[in-house]
């Protein structure tokens, strides 16, 4: 039977969310903050429940990259990824890189935006949040769902969708796993911490 190894990226094989790691290294710390201060007030209604976990983070994203070349983000991106290694779990990596040494078919499922996370890892495949590009510039919307939740499980059937064909091993560590997690024959919750 095949095996699908499917890991989420932010909190399970990172130590941190890298959507804020990411705006402070591409914008600087001053206007991060100021920013954050501005949508400050749609931050406490999502954790409140009161406004889409997704809007919030398009409008945040929309207010620090809209306009911006996709050249330029990417290769943002790429000096993201190999400035900041240092937020990788080096045992999810371990995990990670034995899967693949097994022969599974492994990917990495996530609400961060697929640019900056593909280049943690270039052999891997990434299934994650992708954004819209107009003209060779970013337009700060998303093309697709964010790969939140049960988008997760939608994103994986999409490529693997008889469930019968294989089995499917998971990883997570937040409500946004939770179906993902449920899904899986195998499930391993906050795997990697010390």
């Amino acid at each position: 039977m095949k095996q699908v190894v499917a890991f989420d990226f932010d909190g399970t094989l990172t130590t941190r969310d890298t959507l804020l790691a990411f705006i402070r290294y591409a914008k600087g710390t001053r206007a991060f903050l100021w920013g954050f201060l501005r949508h400050a007030h749609l931050l406490v209604l999502m954790k409140c429940g009161l406004y889409p976990n997704w809007k919030a983070k398009q409008r945040v994203f929309s207010y620090f990259f809209s306009g911006m070349s996709l050249d330029v983000f990417d290769v943002l991106c790429q000096q993201f990824a190999a400035e900041n290694s240092h937020l990788l779990r080096p045992k999810g990596v371990k995990v990670l890189q034995q899967a693949q040494a097994d022969g599974a078919e492994v990917l990495i499922v996530s609400a961060s935006i697929d640019n900056w996370v593909q280049p943690f890892f270039p052999t891997v495949k990434v299934v994650g949040t992708q954004i819209e590009v107009a003209n060779g510039q970013l337009t700060g919307c998303f093309l697709t769902p964010n790969c939140y939740g049960e988008e997760k499980v939608r994103r994986i059937l999409a490529l693997y969708p008889d469930r019968h064909e294989y089995h499917l091993t998971a990883y997570g560590d937040s409500r946004g796993d939770k179906e993902l997690l449920a899904f899986a024959d195998e499930a391993h919750y906050k795997p990697f911490r010390l």
